[in-house]
């Protein structure tokens, strides 16, 4: 098997899981940080994140309320793993989100998931924060 790449980010976010995991589970919410989708938090459910560019097919894998959510993630001939983890701490949550599962030829996709994540996450703090 050859060794995988992943794209890690993680934030020290001061709000607490079960609000964060509103915004990564309700697809109004996802749609205002990611992409338009016809999510739901059940396992084995699948679903699509739409944008100008194209889709992404997925398929929830495991899931966790308020702890971890983790999607297949299928895009442009390559499948990968999407993993959510929220750890409570004492200033809120420290979410973790890994996409693994980057092949060494898929340079392209690797650098654009790199780039997507952090604007993606960077608008999810903005909608958390706009958050009742």
């Amino acid at each position: 098997m050859s060794e995988t790449l992943s794209v890690i980010v993680e934030r020290e976010i001061p709000f607490p899981p079960e609000k964060i995991w509103r915004a990564l589970t309700q697809p109004h919410l996802i749609e205002e940080w990611l992409m338009k989708t016809d999510f739901q938090p059940v396992l084995d459910h699948r679903f699509s994140l739409r944008d100008d560019w194209g889709s992404v097919d997925c398929r929830v894998l495991e899931i966790e309320p308020n702890k971890s959510l983790s999607y297949s993630w299928t895009a442009f001939g390559g499948e990968s793993t999407v993993t959510w983890t929220l750890t409570p701490t004492g200033a809120g949550t420290q979410l973790r989100m890994e996409h693994a599962g980057f092949h060494p030829d898929q340079q392209q996709a690797y650098r654009g998931a790199q780039m997507g994540w952090r604007r993606f996450i960077a608008n999810l703090e903005r909608v958390l924060e706009g958050l009742a």
